[in-house]
């Protein structure tokens, strides 16, 4: 008799190529900037940018976007995530594109997230 060539499926993991970033791999040479948006109770909306670099001022940050976009918003210390901007309504376009003209991110450094 011969051996049989019998293959043994393996497990495949479709999250390992982003958890691979999210390890110490990839987490020194690319610093995102991450904006989503957070549904509240019924038509209303909030929108959280993260990842801002330590020595930028979130306050003026805040006050540019709030006179911008008239809209409210505050910075939030998070013992996770360090300090979170959120602003009312949805203005995940328009904040991207302020990062990016004021010249504070990258527009590849930047990550959109929601529906």
């Amino acid at each position: 008799m011969s051996e049989l060539d019998v293959q043994i499926p393996t497990a495949f993991d479709p999250f390992a190529e982003a958890n691979a970033e999210d390890s110490g791999a990839g987490a020194g040479t690319k610093e995102y900037v991450h904006i989503r948006v957070q549904q509240r109770n019924g038509r209303k909306s909030l929108t959280t940018v993260q990842g801002l670099k330590k020595d930028f001022s979130y306050n003026k940050i805040l006050k540019d976007l709030k006179k911008e976009f008239c809209c409210n918003g505050t910075v939030v210390q998070d013992p996770e995530l360090g300090q979170v901007i959120q602003l009312q309504g949805d203005q995940r376009k328009n904040v991207s594109t302020f990062l990016v003209q004021a010249g504070i991110v990258k527009k590849d450094n930047i990550k959109i997230h929601g529906f």
